[in-house]
């Protein structure tokens, strides 16, 4: 079963890993946020171990996002973001596993303060 792991942040400024520059990532203690990225980096690499991760990317500010829309019956060209929310769509990693259950497994760990995580299965 395929899922795609959407993750919503708003770090500033934009950087990657996203919780490097978000406000309540930075406030936890060195201990919780060593933590954190021990359970992320031992699930990717269960994951790649597995033959589960089918790919990722991290995505650019989205200041530098361009909107194609439908507009008085042409395609227009705006700057984005797409839209004015707290939040921004921060990068995606692509996994095929063998149940919802293992998804939400998974998505827990990319889960941490101050973002999003979005689990979405791919239509078939």
């Amino acid at each position: 079963m395929k899922y795609v792991i959407l993750i919503h942040s708003n770090p500033q400024p934009w950087g990657h890993p996203t919780s490097d520059f978000v406000a309540e990532h930075q406030a936890l203690s060195p201990e919780e946020r060593a933590s954190l990225e021990a359970d992320f980096e031992s699930v990717m690499q269960e994951m790649s171990d597995n033959g589960e991760l089918l790919g990722g990317q991290a995505l650019g500010d989205p200041a530098d996002a361009r909107l194609v829309r439908w507009h008085a019956g042409r395609r227009k060209i705006t700057e984005g973001p797409y839209a004015e929310t707290v939040e921004q769509f921060a990068g995606f990693f692509l996994i095929d596993v063998v149940s919802q259950e293992r998804a939400e497994e998974v998505a827990e760990k990319f889960a941490g303060p101050g973002e999003t995580v979005e689990l979405r299965p791919v239509a078939t």
